[in-house]
């Protein structure tokens, strides 16, 4: 897992939101934006992570911040947890691992006592440049916009 770090330039990526449209890096020329990685969309942390951001959005806003959470599910689940829970930012449905790849966050995980490979919880603060100027590595998925801030 070769994850990006602080003053990486991140590598560009095209993918696809909960409503089919197409995202690039292009996208947030000139824009602060932060990426957050999660498991599984719907899943118990996923949803108390995507609520605290939702809920702590017009802050995220106001510091000049773009919002883009991604993971491996379909357009369709990504749609239905955006719609579910209200959700005000992009969901990319990155099927084919293109952006967790860019990013680094796949890799090697334990869940009790089995190994496998998933994407692990991250979230990647980037500059105007397409620069990461933070990576919190140890989400606190209920206060998680705290970290931000």
């Amino acid at each position: 897992m070769n994850t990006l770090q602080v003053g990486d330039a991140v590598p560009n990526f095209t993918s696809t939101d909960q409503d089919g449209n197409s995202v690039t890096l292009s996208d947030f020329k000139g824009q602060q934006f932060i990426v957050f990685f999660y498991p599984k969309a719907s899943t118990p942390g996923c949803t108390a992570e995507a609520c605290n951001l939702r809920d702590n959005y017009q802050v995220l806003q106001d510091q000049g911040y773009t919002l883009l959470g991604v993971s491996a599910d379909s357009e369709k689940r990504q749609k239905n947890f955006a719609n579910k829970y209200e959700l005000p930012f992009q969901l990319l449905a990155d099927e084919d691992h293109s952006v967790i790849s860019a990013f680094g966050v796949w890799g090697p995980k334990k869940f009790m006592g089995k190994e496998y490979n998933g994407i692990h919880r991250m979230t990647f603060k980037v500059d105007g440049n397409a620069v990461v100027t933070d990576v919190i590595s140890k989400v606190k998925t209920k206060d998680h916009a705290a970290q931000l801030l």
